[in-house]
């Protein structure tokens, strides 16, 4: 039987600050970059797009555990952590 999938997305753009909690200068940049199957396959994605854009500090790029919000009540994968 194969793996559960847990959905996961990707998105990204440049913050209007750094300090407290993330907020997107301009919501219509904002790059929806996919959807994931797993955590490992959104963080592959996630460590791509975070070194292509390395140089601009305001770029940042967020796994989003959309598995969560469909099943609050599931159990988080193992090495589960936010980026």
């Amino acid at each position: 039987m194969p793996d559960k999938q847990l959905l996961h997305l990707l998105i990204g753009g440049e913050l209007k600050s750094l300090d407290g909690p993330p907020e997107f200068r301009d919501l219509t940049k904002v790059d929806l970059v996919g959807a994931y199957p797993d955590y490992q396959a959104a963080l592959g994605a996630w460590r791509n797009r975070a070194q292509a854009t390395v140089d601009n500090a305001h770029m940042r790029y967020f796994i989003i555990h959309a598995h969560r919000l469909l099943e609050p009540d599931s159990e988080a994968e193992p090495h589960d952590h936010d980026h």
